[in-house]
């Protein structure tokens, strides 16, 4: 183990066993930002990928309760008041399909990363959780700055390509990049160095 401050990263070594996941490997669902505010299309870009990563998103939220495994909801609440995150603005909630139940562990976050300025990973450790898998919005953002940052920690990390979703992107001589160009970039970038990339079909097959 290596201690920085107060954080402790765990040699990532992936290891056959650490790509499969199971019911008995307990692990913790991460929803990320699936809020209001990401319906306004023209507000965050042009267009959007992957119209049913929220569907997807509530099935597994559905499995996860069905199976009494952990769960965690992230909510992203910037720091703008000018913001559709913000949480004065009604974009601040989540969507009704992923809506949290009494009990289910809410995490407020104002950075890309739900572990910066957080508790969750001293909830992860405390409850002895060691695989995560992450669905969400956006692919490019806050999904894949938290996946990277959960691979460094040590976590064996699954992220769910159907399951989250993005938008387009303007380059810097103002090219446009497709909503699903980044979102398959972001992914390719992730899968076997920070986490292992499945569909909902995979988890709905293991868990």
């Amino acid at each position: 183990m290596h201690h920085v401050g107060q954080l402790t990263y765990r040699p990532n070594n992936k290891t056959k066993n650490s790509m499969s996941i199971s019911k008995s490997d307990r692990p913790a669902l991460i929803l990320i930002d699936i809020q209001k505010g990401f319906e306004n299309l023209e507000y965050w870009g042009e267009e959007r990928n992957n119209p049913d990563a929220e569907n997807n998103a509530g099935e597994l939220l559905e499995i996860w309760r069905k199976n009494q495994l952990p769960i965690f909801h992230i909510k992203h609440c910037s720091s703008s008041p000018t913001s559709l995150l913000n949480e004065s603005n009604e974009g601040n909630e989540f969507k009704e399909i992923v809506k949290p139940i009494s009990g289910e562990t809410i995490i407020k976050k104002n950075v890309n990363s739900a572990f910066i300025g957080t508790n969750l990973k001293e909830l992860l450790d405390n409850n002895k959780i060691t695989k995560l898998v992450i669905v969400g919005l956006t692919t490019d953002h806050c999904v894949s700055t938290t996946t990277r940052m959960a691979g460094n920690l040590g976590f064996d990390t699954f992220i769910v390509s159907d399951a989250t979703a993005t938008f387009n992107k303007k380059g810097l001589d103002g090219q446009n990049f497709s909503a699903e160009l980044m979102h398959e970039t972001a992914l390719a970038s992730l899968n076997g160095e920070f986490a292992t990339v499945v569909t909902t079909d995979f988890l709905r097959k293991n868990i």
